[in-house]
């Protein structure tokens, strides 16, 4: 090569010099465990403990949930399969739906008296329905929450039920609220409903315990859980404006306690912190020298729009970047991808969104080519002779 690649930074002025003053003010919590997480723009606002593999009571529910949800998207079962309930399943005390031997539920009451009556009785009703066994639906849960990247999880029931096997990080809880969240849009109106009564026979335990569902706080999904060992936890999602924020908070010593926490990390993560867009779609960062192409230069544009969190009242000190290797080398394609824009807020992680090629740029003609060539001989020739 005649050519020297060098990493290429060039500053961008987007105007955050208006962004300044203070650091994040942080939030202490009072749970055992959290994690929040703003899903528009994939970042850890708060984590505490995280990965430590704890009892996720009837948060692990969701999981159940996902594996119902996926069944009935590839075909397995339709919103309509009726399924049968065993002794077993009658049985289960705890939260239940009341469900009986004989009875036939669809698999959209069993949806709703999982999520609203937290009903260990329908838990079972699904495993033994979808995968023959409670065990054998443990399992395959279990490999379906690694590939999934849920790392500290290891289910040994469909409920929550207590076992000491029976373990879930909080960061695992968020990661499957976000999947369910995103895979399944069509079916997450069902977090939001505060009432179900199957077949009228309980209409004392119709109610959602999702204590952040009467605030008007955005709020609509997704799980409670509870037991001695566990404590009091959720998980929970809240949307206002263009922003979605999922959070997972357990160990709080009541039910009090849990609604309280969870309202202040709601307002918390949607009053410290405000959306502000950095590089819109499609709108050129810089241009890059190109060589032995038809064009000199190319322009560079971020492969989305990009949108970070700055502090509210704060947040000093944010800035921008494009990184590439260049001269680019012809012929490149319209959508390559070539560099990184880098975005840099205090008090958070660095953002990184890929640049790509704003247009296709064919290599040069071969009279261009030898006269590039012979310009950077003349070139180090001369700067050899001046050595």
């Amino acid at each position: 090569m005649l050519h020297d690649r060098r990493l290429t930074r060039t500053m961008l002025a987007l105007g955050l010099a208006l962004l300044t003053a203070l650091p994040v003010q942080a939030f202490e919590t009072r749970a055992r465990a959290a994690w929040v997480y703003d899903m528009t723009t994939a970042s850890v606002l708060l984590e505490k403990d995280a990965d430590l593999a704890l009892p996720p009571a009837s948060m692990s529910k969701l999981m159940t949930l996902l594996m119902l949800f996926e069944a009935v998207r590839d075909g397995r079962v339709t919103m309509e399969t009726e399924f049968t309930v065993s002794s077993r399943a009658k049985a289960m005390g705890g939260s239940t739906m009341f469900l009986n031997e004989g009875d036939r539920p669809t698999v959209r009451e069993l949806i709703q008296g999982i999520i609203v009556n937290s009903g260990n009785d329908a838990c079972v009703v699904v495993a033994e329905g979808l995968a023959g066994s409670e065990e054998a639906f443990a399992r395959l849960a279990t490999q379906r929450a690694h590939a999934l990247g849920m790392a500290n999880t290891t289910l040994a029931n469909a409920s929550g039920w207590p076992d000491p096997r029976h373990r879930m990080s909080v960061r695992d809880l968020g990661i499957l609220a976000r999947h369910l969240i995103e895979d399944f849009p069509q079916h997450y109106e069902f977090f939001s409903r505060t009432e179900f009564d199957y077949k009228n026979r309980a209409p004392a335990n119709s109610r959602n315990r999702n204590p952040l569902l009467a605030l008007n706080v955005g709020a609509d999904g997704l799980k409670t859980g509870h037991t001695e060992e566990a404590g009091y936890g959720l998980v929970g999602s809240a949307m206002q404006g263009d922003r979605r924020v999922i959070f997972v908070i357990t160990g709080l010593a009541s039910d009090v306690d849990r609604a309280q926490e969870s309202e202040r990390i709601v307002n918390w993560a949607f009053r410290q912190f405000s959306l502000r867009t950095i590089a819109p779609a499609g709108v050129k960062l810089a241009d890059a020298p190109v060589w032995m192409g038809e064009q000199p230069v190319v322009g560079l544009v971020p492969e989305r729009e990009v949108k970070v969190l700055v502090p509210s009242l704060h947040g000093d000190g944010v800035s921008a970047r494009v990184d590439w290797q260049g001269p680019l080398q012809a012929p490149l394609a319209a959508g390559q991808a070539v560099g990184e824009l880098v975005v840099t807020v205090p008090e958070m992680p660095e953002v990184r969104v890929p640049v790509l090629v704003a247009a296709d740029v064919p290599p040069a003609g071969f009279l261009r080519r030898v006269g590039t060539a012979a310009r950077v001989l003349a070139g180090r020739a001369s700067s050899l002779l001046a050595f």
